[in-house]
């Protein structure tokens, strides 16, 4: 192996962090300085996209390049009221982890899995410290150690730090190197239990960064007040107010940035600075009354496709590698990261016709010419998108409604041109490519297209029903009969 190949892997995934929550992307409110830290000794991507606004099946494409409509996960995963019943949602997959650990890596996972089963490693991991379930209260909780339940005193984001930290210990002599997934909970409601001190830094905060908007006619609000905050997935509060709110979820960024810089310390005090690649992104985004409404994609019903929603963090840094304070504006997605990763180590990329592509040159600063002209696409049940650097298209089958935005001179999606007639050709051509693209990648038996995934939970793996015949979602299950 080259000095690269041989390179230890650090990827930290943040739940439900919005590209505009952090003080590297321009927020002059939040205080970010650990993610600053890795942007500026890094690249800050710009246009990095989800494949899907909702937290479960965007980590099942980041870990296994291919879109939902191939893995077959196609919103958060719910329904498991008991540990050790879950199905493993990946097991007929493989990610870029089973390739690393086939190939000498040690994979350590801490925190958050949300993709099924958290009883044992699986995915190529050996080392598993898992959160059962996909949220949590912060503070004195249950995880899942090599299929042993711990009760783990303090607060949830130390608790996952304290792990990945011992696996580096463990693991910094090694002969051969380590991947390891830091999965936070943070800044996931709910928006309370966060370090007080922290939260009272924020007491004479403006919040001008995240204005709060009239309520979004499709909003999912609380039943008991619709005044206080939706809850991204099922519409409930935390009996907040929205003051209240938005100094928990800054509390909670802030809180999870100061151990991110627990972890670069340390790779710095044990000298595994340069050869150790670390990577910070965000399952999907969020939106905190922007819109309207408090969410991600699932956040309003039907679901949507807000920039706010789609577009996340995504910064890397690898001294000696990756030339620092670099900011890229290639448009990239989720579906990269298996062939970067893979191509980063020198490894191959498996053969399942998967939509990404590396984004190795982008990282290093080389020739990325073409990059700017990327298409992403995404999906979400009945709803699918097609964004490229100068529009974004917005299909939702059987009826609508659909959207279109001009993302250049609309950057936050607020005029609609669906109806504009000059935009009559426009709209054929987006769909028609929207729709060759899908079918070049989707595999029958996942198509999202057969299955109502309106964001309100999966309950088993597609092919798998209830003992009263359901599918394997929440919400109104119906079959789509009219594309």
């Amino acid at each position: 192996m080259s000095s690269v190949e041989k390179t230890n892997i650090i990827f930290i995934l943040a739940d439900d962090l919005a590209v505009w929550a952090a003080g590297c992307y321009g927020n002059e409110e939040i205080r970010t300085p650990n993610l600053d830290r890795i942007a500026e000794t890094g690249v800050r991507f710009e246009n990095f996209f989800v494949t899907i606004p909702v937290c479960s099946a965007s980590r099942a494409s980041f870990l296994t390049g291919r879109i939902p409509s191939q893995h077959g996960v196609h919103d958060f995963i719910g329904g498991y009221a008991n540990f050790g019943t879950e199905p493993s949602f990946l097991e007929n997959e493989v990610s870029y982890t089973n390739v690393l650990a086939d190939n000498g890596w040690t994979c350590g996972l801490s925190g958050k899995w949300h993709l099924g089963s958290t009883s044992l490693p699986q995915c190529g991991f050996s080392h598993w410290f898992a959160l059962p379930g996909g949220a949590s209260d912060y503070n004195d909780q249950n995880m899942i150690r090599d299929g042993v339940t711990q009760a783990v005193s303090g607060y949830l984001t130390n608790v996952i730090t304290d792990d990945a930290l011992a696996f580096m210990e463990a693991h910094r002599e090694d002969k051969d190197p380590f991947y390891l997934s830091v999965h936070y909970t943070a800044p996931h409601a709910p928006w309370i239990g966060h370090p007080q001190e922290i939260v009272d830094s924020y007491d004479e905060c403006a919040f001008q960064t995240c204005p709060q908007e009239p309520l979004h006619p499709w909003a999912k609000v609380p039943e008991d007040n619709a005044d206080l905050p939706a809850r991204s997935a099922k519409g409930l509060s935390n009996n907040l107010g929205q003051r209240e709110s938005l100094k928990g979820y800054y509390a909670a960024v802030t809180a999870m940035d100061l151990d991110v810089g627990r972890i670069l310390d340390r790779l710095e005090e044990r000298g595994m600075r340069e050869n150790t690649l670390v990577v910070f992104t965000s399952d999907n985004g969020h939106s905190c009354g922007q819109h309207g409404f408090w969410g991600k994609g699932n956040g309003t019903d039907p679901v949507n496709m807000y920039e706010n929603s789609i577009k996340v963090p995504f910064l890397a840094s690898h001294p000696g590698v990756i030339p620092k304070g670099t900011v890229q504006s290639a448009m990239s997605c989720a579906y990269d990261i298996l062939p970067t990763l893979l191509d980063y180590t020198g490894l191959p990329v498996p053969d399942k016709n998967l939509p990404g592509q590396s984004l190795l040159p982008v990282l290093k600063n080389e020739q990325t010419d073409g990059r700017e002209s990327v298409i992403i696409f995404d999906e979400y049940g009945f709803c699918r998108m097609i964004r490229t650097s100068e529009w974004k298209y917005i299909h939702r089958y059987r009826d609508g409604p659909n959207e279109l935005y001009n993302v250049v001179n609309d950057p936050d999606d607020r005029d609609n041109l669906i109806a504009d007639p000059d935009q009559t050709k426009r709209v054929k051509e987006l769909r028609a490519m929207l729709e060759s693209w899908f079918s070049e990648y989707v595999i029958p038996d996942m198509d999202g297209l057969k299955y109502n995934a309106t964001g309100y939970g999966q309950l088993r793996p597609i092919g798998e029903k209830w003992e009263d015949g359901n599918e394997p979602f929440d919400g109104k299950d119906l079959p789509l009969t009219d594309k």
